[in-house]
């Protein structure tokens, strides 16, 4: 190591070697260094910034694309070994906008969407209904009518109370609705109680005691048409313990289920995790499948139970790691901080953005990491702390990081893998306009999200003046 590990850094953060270097493991295949700047997708940063400002979200298509499919071929390939086809959802609430939704389809995925918003997203970008799986513990009467109207290939039914108003939509346009029902397992994969209660406190799904006759009144409902069991056991995971835990669970409710009728499929969700730092060590996804269809195999051999069609729904593996946030770098304050053992000097780096384009350091306590985008240094790393420009003191957007130590206003800071949950949560806190989203692909960038402005923001106050009008 070239510098000493300072003692306020949590245990799993390494001094670096090079903190110049980009981890590959983090970052999107298209990043490099070209004269010391960070080049993503052959565009550099300060090219991106120049034209489209800071903060800014890049998503390297090539990456998001590369990621798609090769979910798609591992699971299609260790299925279909197995005599089972898979339908691969990209599950779009980790970022979705009309241009993701068309490489999607192009790769032959399918969609999963939660709301009318990014229904409408999903149809503007022309995405076929019957290829769209709908979500949501509280669809509204406008949305079911919306769903069954286009033809939507795969309602997730959340609740009984669902059920009898979806079946009265479709008995009164004539149609029959096809349907899955989402299932509260009681597998806890993020924190590996495999063994917890099926009745778990939490508002999605129905308890796996009640399925059965959950099922027996969807078949009862001529308007209704049963696609099989859905689980989401969580996010960021892994391992596969917690999906074969979930598979054997959903597996025994459907030898019980096959004695009703068909159960063409088994949808086991998503949550496949990606490294956000260097100590995350996500599975590889050929492994993922592997072990998901050979568990499946074993379950459907020991029940005698045909092997059922399956799918999957990732989002976060397919777009996070394809992300790059941009920001400028702004005020640098060391902050003495006293400790048994003696003070220890934490470095604060406040840049430009923060909460209000990536919440999940404060809604879940994500780690994130970051790299000097504009040039590089060979001073020696020192540990900090990238903080936003919010009226809040928990406004991190990176939490613990070795930089080098001549980090100064000014300077172009990349921080990696927030390509999911980021812009899809982000706010308009303390009045800041959501920032743009660019592509960039073989060398060129795109537009794919237009950022908010100040006028922006002013033209839905209903009480502003012009913004002509406004004071400087």
């Amino acid at each position: 190591m070239t510098s000493t590990a300072n003692p306020l850094a949590p245990e799993w953060l390494p001094v670096p070697d090079d903190a110049n270097a980009l981890a590959r493991a983090v970052w999107p295949s298209g990043a490099t260094r070209r004269d010391g700047e960070l080049v993503l997708a052959g565009v550099s940063a300060t090219d991106l910034v120049r034209q489209y400002g800071t903060p800014l979200y890049v998503v390297d298509e090539e990456d998001a694309r590369r990621r798609a499919a090769l979910i798609l071929d591992a699971f299609r390939r260790e299925f279909g070994r197995i005599g089972a086809s898979v339908s691969v959802y990209y599950a779009g609430k980790a970022f979705l906008s009309v241009g993701v939704a068309r490489w999607m389809a192009e790769l032959g995925l399918n969609l999963d969407v939660c709301s009318d918003g990014e229904f409408a997203v999903a149809l503007a970008a022309g995405f076929d209904p019957a290829r769209i799986g709908y979500h949501g513990n509280n669809k509204s009467n406008a949305e079911l009518e919306a769903i069954v109207d286009a033809g939507v290939g795969g309602l997730v039914l959340d609740s009984v109370y669902e059920l009898e108003r979806v079946a009265a939509i479709a008995a009164e346009r004539g149609s029959r609705q096809p349907v899955r029902l989402r299932v509260n397992s009681g597998v806890h994969a993020s924190t590996h109680e495999y063994l917890a209660t099926a009745r778990e406190d939490q508002k999605f799904g129905i308890p796996l005691a009640d399925v059965p006759a959950v099922v027996a009144a969807i078949r009862a409902q001529p308007s209704l048409e049963f696609l099989g069991l859905h689980s989401h056991i969580g996010s960021q995971i892994f391992e596969t313990g917690g999906f074969e835990e979930a598979a054997a669970r959903l597996l025994a409710v459907q030898k019980e289920l096959l004695e009703g009728g068909p159960v063409p499929s088994l949808n086991l969700g998503g949550g496949f995790g990606i490294a956000y730092t260097v100590a995350d060590d996500p599975a590889p996804v050929g492994a993922l499948a592997a072990q998901m269809a050979a568990v499946v195999e074993a379950e459907c051999t020991r029940l005698g139970i045909p092997i059922p069609n399956m799918a999957i729904e990732p989002g976060r593996s397919i777009i996070g790691p394809a992300g790059v946030t941009l920001y400028e770098v702004g005020t640098i304050k060391d902050v003495r901080v006293e400790r048994e053992g003696g003070a220890a000097v934490r470095r604060y780096v406040s840049v430009d953005g923060g909460m209000s384009d990536n919440p999940r350091p404060e809604l879940y306590g994500a780690e994130y990491s970051a790299r000097i985008a504009s040039r590089v240094s060979a001073e020696e790393p020192v540990l900090v702390r990238v903080a936003g420009k919010h009226c809040e003191s928990g406004d991190i957007v990176v939490n613990a990081e070795y930089l080098p130590g001549d980090i100064r206003p000014g300077d172009l800071l990349a921080v990696p893998a927030t390509g999911a949950y980021c812009w899809s949560l982000a706010s308009n806190y303390n009045h800041l306009g959501r920032p743009p989203v660019v592509a960039v692909r073989d060398g060129a960038a795109r537009l794919l999200v237009r950022g908010e402005s100040i006028a922006d923001l002013l033209s839905r106050d209903a009480e502003a003046q012009p913004v002509s009008e406004v004071p400087a």
